[in-house]
Order: C-alpha cells, then structure tokens, then sequence
C-alpha cells in the first residue's frame, strides 16, 4: 500500500494564497516574460532567505571562448581545503543570478567549509541554448588560473553543484566531460531539470499547484531553445552514461514536477557503476530552498546532509 502524500502544512497554506493570486493574474490578462520571471525569483529569494554569513567575497572573470564568464568567489574562515565548489544557480535558464543567489552559496561555503564558485552565466531568451552550457564549462576548465591570479589557494579538484535549471547545467557538464580529462570529483544535483521533453508522470503529478507549473516549465524551455534542437538529445537524462561520471548526490521534492527525472537519472547513474545517493524531502516543493524561513528544518538537513557529502568525498 502506497503511503500517502502530505505537503509541509505551511507550504499548504501558502500555496493557496499564491494559487489564488496567481489565478486572478491569469484572469487579467497576466503575460509571462523574461523581466517578470526574473523578478519574482528575486522577490521571492529575498522575501524568505536571509542574508548568508560574513565571509570575504571576491568577483572575477574566467576567459571563454566568446564571453569572459562573471563569478563571485566565497571562501568561508574554517574552510578544510578539500575540492572547490562551482556552483549554477536556478531560474529556468532565463533567472537566477549570482546576486539573487548570494545567500544560499554564503550558507554552502559554511556549512561544506570550502571555497565557492558561483557562475553568473548568460540567460535564455537573449542568450539562448548552450550559451549558458558553454559558461560553466569555461570555468570548469579555466577556473584554476583565475584562482591563481587572485592567490586563492586550490587544489585543482572541483565539484559541480547546481539546483532547477543550474543543476540541468551541471548533469549537461558531466556528460560532456566524462570523455575528457577533467577535474570533476563529484556532483551535488537539486531538483534538476534533466528532461527537456518533459515525459515523465511527477511533471504531470506535480504540474499544478505545486509553484513550478508544467506550463510555467514548457515556456522557460521554448525560450531556453531556439527551435532547432533535439530536446532529447540534449536532455541530460538521455544522454550517454559511464563510469566515468562523478559521483553523486541527487536532491528530490516529492511535490516537485522534476522529481521522477531526478529518480530515473539517478538508477542510470547505478546501472553504469557510479557511485551515488539520494537525498528526498517527502513534504517539499521545487525551490524550497529559496523559501527559508517557512521550511527552515528542511533546508538545515540539506545544508548538513550536502556538507557530510562533500566533506566525505576522498580527494
């Protein structure tokens, strides 16, 4: 007998209200675009997560071969010196920037004691499919010699870490640099977008009243490609899988509409002989850790478990 589903009760509440007003917008004529998805992620980020912890901060370039990629550098006073975190923040591909997200990698810099990386790469519509991909393996690749100039000490070694539209990013890095040499020990996948059909039964479960709609998924990915590619091909989860993959922990929402593409990624991870774990709230939404102060318990047990994951990892 399947256990029943319960949603955090103070998400519950919440989500009628936003439900509410969201159906009142629809009925006025309300019209998505780019601005106003970047302003209620802003909003939304700054209305529930309070200012991360001091810690000095520096912002740098990292050479690419067609745009010199911003990133903000943390590094947190206990900091064990293991790998580098380089971290691809949410938004849909269209969202999200290293600003909005200060706070969430001010918190993962504590709590994992390690330097890190947050990548401001380009958005969708105006930079579309793979400007945002080609960002993050920039720095992948020339991340060190940026750390050099600045004499921040590293080691070399990095670990992707991305959540929603930045976690799809880092799973798209993997699967390109499995066939190369690369200095990837592991990954750290939050609720990620990894199917860009969008086929799998928790995008129509979870596609309503849950705050990422299906249809609010479908147009962040009709902007993020230009009507050319193969959706498919370019889906993480359908891409190749080796050995040669990081190790890694996959975070899943039970009321997330990604969920069941993080479930299914994660046993083509075990099938190839990777080593990896999964990490499951059964009460939360897409982006609970963008609403801190209402589901503070929750986002404590993914910052300790994801610090236990990267301070176990053997360099």
């Amino acid at each position: 007998m399947q256990k029943a589903r319960q949603l955090n009760p103070a998400l519950a509440e919440w989500l009628e209200n936003i439900n509410a007003m969201v159906a009142q917008l629809k009925a006025a004529g309300f019209e998505p675009t780019p601005t106003n998805a970047r302003e209620s992620l802003a909003n939304l980020t700054r209305g529930f997560v309070e200012a991360g912890p001091e810690m000095p901060a520096v912002d740098t370039t990292v050479p690419g071969s067609r745009y010199a990629v911003p990133v903000r550098i943390y590094r947190p006073e206990e900091n064990d010196g293991g790998p580098a975190i380089i971290y691809a923040h949410g938004g849909g591909h269209m969202a999200g920037s290293v600003t909005v997200y200060d706070p969430i990698c001010r918190r993962i810099a504590q709590h994992c004691k390690r330097t890190v990386i947050s990548v401001d790469y380009r958005l969708a519509p105006e930079n579309p499919y793979p400007a945002g991909l080609e960002d993050l393996l920039a720095v992948v690749r020339g991340i060190g010699p940026a750390l050099d100039r600045k004499g921040i000490e590293h080691g070399g070694r990095w670990i992707l870490m991305g959540d929603s539209g930045g976690g799809a990013l880092c799973a798209s890095a993997s699967t390109l640099l499995q066939h190369e040499c690369h200095n990837i020990v592991a990954q750290v996948l939050v609720y990620p977008s990894l199917d860009y059909t969008m086929q799998l039964p928790s995008i129509d479960e979870n596609g309503r009243g849950y705050l990422l709609e299906k249809e609010k998924i479908g147009w962040y990915f009709n902007n993020y490609f230009q009507g050319v590619e193969n959706r498919r091909a370019c889906s993480p989860l359908y891409g190749e899988f080796t050995s040669n993959l990081p190790r890694t922990l996959m975070v899943t929402a039970e009321f997330c509409p990604l969920r069941d593409e993080g479930l299914a990624y994660l046993e083509k991870l075990k099938d190839a002989g990777v080593d990896s774990e999964l990490l499951h709230f059964d009460q939360q939404i897409h982006a609970f850790l963008n609403l801190e102060s209402m589901v503070t318990a929750d986002c404590e047990r993914f910052y300790r478990h994801t610090a236990e994951f990267v301070r176990g990892l053997a360099d």
